[in-house]
């Protein structure tokens, strides 16, 4: 299998954007108002980082739409939740802040693309700010934003992402826990798995 090294080999596949094209102009160097709304209205975004290797990582974060919240023109606020604790965003953000952000609203095929650089915070206010039921996140992800720009919509449509009808029936794929049992060759069944990964969930969604 032959592989592509380079950028002159790269763009003699695809073609060359050109400069005046809505693919170059629409990038923009600070949130305008439809990004700050596209923004206001995502409960989720997935962050691609990498550590000082180059070790690529995309982790998702969810949560109540606007629950990134916008500090000014060029930075957004990330609480994060309580999770599995493996900090790969975390660590990765410690020794490489570049960050790239994918922002998603359900039903809507477009989606808001931001590029920048993260630094972690656990400043009381801003854990306050961004607190559901009074309980803040454990410690929040601050972006400064170097681009922003909407992406088209072609793969979603492709994919039929929001459309029901073209989604698998979840009963006829396993549970989590019993993929967990089966790569970890877990000794408890998999239903007990189960049973403790939703009693986590109701416990320390927040």
């Amino acid at each position: 299998m032959d592989f592509i090294v380079s950028h002159d080999d790269l763009r003699t596949v695809y073609k060359t954007p050109d400069p005046t094209a809505n693919s170059i102009r629409k990038e923009l160097r600070k949130l305008d108002g439809h990004s700050k709304a596209f923004i206001s209205r995502s409960p989720f975004v997935l962050i691609g980082s990498s550590d000082a290797k180059g070790n690529a990582d995309v982790t998702p974060k969810g949560d109540k739409p606007g629950f990134a919240s916008i500090l000014d023109d060029n930075t957004i606020a990330i609480p994060d939740r309580p999770g599995n604790n493996r900090l790969d965003t975390l660590e990765n953000i410690i020794v490489n802040p570049a960050v790239g952000l994918l922002f998603l609203i359900p039903g809507m095929n477009e989606t808001l693309r931001v590029n920048g650089e993260a630094k972690i915070t656990v400043d009381a206010g801003l854990r306050e700010r961004l607190a559901v039921d009074g309980k803040p996140p454990i410690s929040v992800v601050v972006v400064t934003v170097k681009a922003a720009y909407m992406h088209c919509a072609k793969a979603f449509m492709r994919s039929e992402l929001w459309k029901p009808e073209s989604w698998p029936d979840r009963n006829s794929m396993p549970t989590l826990g019993q993929i967990l049992h089966d790569q970890l060759s877990l000794a408890e069944p998999s239903d007990e798995t189960d049973r403790w990964l939703d009693d986590a969930y109701r416990k320390s969604m927040w």
